[in-house]
C-alpha cells in the first residue's frame, strides 16, 4: 500500500494559456513551491488543463486547498486536490 503524499496536488480546469511558472507564482502566495508543472500534451505542446503543484509542508498544501479549490481563473473553476498515486497497469 503507498502512502499519499499530502504536498503534492492536483490542480484541474487551469485555462489553456497557464503554463508552470505562473501556477508557482501563483501558488506561491500561500507557501513554499517546491515544483510546479502544466501537462502538456507531446505532439502540440498545447496545456492538458491540469498541472500537479507540491509544497513543502502539509500545512502549505492544506492552505492551497482552502483557498483554490473552487477559486475562478480566466472564467474557469479550479479543482485543487491532494493528488492520487498513479498506479501502474498490471501485466496480463
Amino acid at each position: 500500500m503507498t502512502d499519499i503524499n499530502k504536498r503534492k496536488l492536483f490542480v484541474g480546469n487551469l485555462p489553456w494559456e497557464i503554463r508552470g511558472d505562473q501556477l508557482r507564482d501563483m501558488f506561491s502566495e500561500v507557501g513554499q513551491v517546491t515544483d510546479a508543472f502544466v501537462s502538456l500534451y507531446k505532439d502540440t505542446g498545447r496545456s492538458r488543463g491540469f498541472g500537479f503543484v507540491e509544497f513543502a509542508t502539509d500545512e502549505d498544501a492544506a492552505k492551497a486547498i482552502e483557498k483554490f479549490h473552487g477559486f475562478e481563473l480566466d472564467g474557469r473553476r479550479l479543482q485543487v486536490n491532494v493528488a492520487q498515486p498513479k498506479f501502474d497497469k498490471q501485466p496480463e
